[in-house]
């Protein structure tokens, strides 16, 4: 079983920037695929970005645009979304996934954490 703790979420006006955090239990991180997912209110959840076992590889999804960055640290089981330029639209509460294959987690892992609420003013 591998259970995910986010952080790092907050009130931040556009423009700013924040770093989200995933801390992972178990001693198997590094043989997990590693994302995130938003969901804002009245929408569904969707995909933002996955990070492989090692870190070699990652994916975005289009509307990221350069502005978010994932990347992990299997000394200290944690995965971390850099959002910079943040948008209003970029108000959401944030999800952590897992899963043992990176195609699985873009679809939606089976391991996912209680969310952390970011919230952008204009």
């Amino acid at each position: 079983q591998v259970q995910l703790v986010e952080s790092g979420g907050g009130l931040v006006q556009a423009g700013g920037s924040l770093r989200l955090s995933c801390a992972a239990s178990g001693r198997t991180f590094s043989s997990l695929a590693m994302g995130w997912f938003r969901q804002a209110p009245g929408k569904e959840r969707e995909f933002v970005a996955v990070i492989s076992g090692l870190g070699f590889m990652t994916y975005y999804a289009d509307f990221v645009k350069g502005r978010f960055t994932i990347s992990r640290d299997n000394a200290k089981n944690t995965v971390y979304l850099q959002i910079n330029s943040l948008k209003p639209e970029d108000t959401a509460v944030y999800y952590c996934n897992a899963d043992y294959s990176s195609g699985t987690v873009k679809g939606g892992g089976r391991y996912w954490g209680q969310g952390t609420q970011v919230t952008v003013s204009s």
